[in-house]
């Protein structure tokens, strides 16, 4: 994308970089300022090659390599902003991954809905041996997700994959996804 911005210029044109007799050379500067036009995009990247691997900063083509980077896939269909905050917040994303904070911050990012989550387990401790366990006796998990639009098939197929990853392997869930 970069090297298809038109008379995209070099900070430093190899020409002013030649001995004075070169440059007072018409053919040249002109042979010279080829490789200006070639290098410009390399030369302009690696200026600020720092602001690339800022997702808040890199540019849009860039981002979704830069979103590989941290295990994610980006909807081309979301606004720049929140494919941008994805992958700000990925790696945090993954620290509280297993945890109703992190499944609830996962599907906020995916539905850009409100999502609210039941969980019947706990934890707890008590000072008296052979106390009864917290919670219920079947873990359940119940994700109710509120979108601004009519919610697709799709979509809802989407919020099922996530929480399905994100459960424990004993625990049975419920998926539901409406409209406000």
């Amino acid at each position: 994308m970069r090297g298809l911005i038109d008379d995209l210029t070099t900070a430093s044109p190899f020409g002013e970089l030649l001995p004075a007799v070169y440059q007072e050379d018409p053919f040249a500067m002109r042979f010279v300022a080829g490789f200006d036009d070639v290098l410009a995009p390399i030369l302009t990247t690696l200026d600020c090659i720092t602001d690339y691997f800022d997702a808040e900063l890199t540019p849009v083509d860039f981002l979704e390599w830069l979103a590989g980077w941290v295990g994610i896939e980006l909807d081309e269909r979301w606004p720049i902003e929140r494919r941008r905050a994805a992958v700000v917040t990925a790696a945090a994303t993954y620290r509280m991954r297993g945890t109703v904070v992190g499944l609830r911050t996962q599907l906020e990012m995916l539905t850009g809905g409100d999502v609210e989550i039941t969980d019947s387990g706990g934890v707890a401790w008590s000072s008296a041996p052979m106390a009864e366990p917290p919670g219920e006796d079947q873990p359940r998990l119940a994700v109710r997700v509120i979108v601004a639009a009519e919610p697709s098939e799709q979509l809802l197929n989407a919020v099922d994959a996530v929480v399905a990853a994100a459960r424990p392997a004993h625990v049975v869930y419920r998926v539901e996804v409406a409209a406000l």
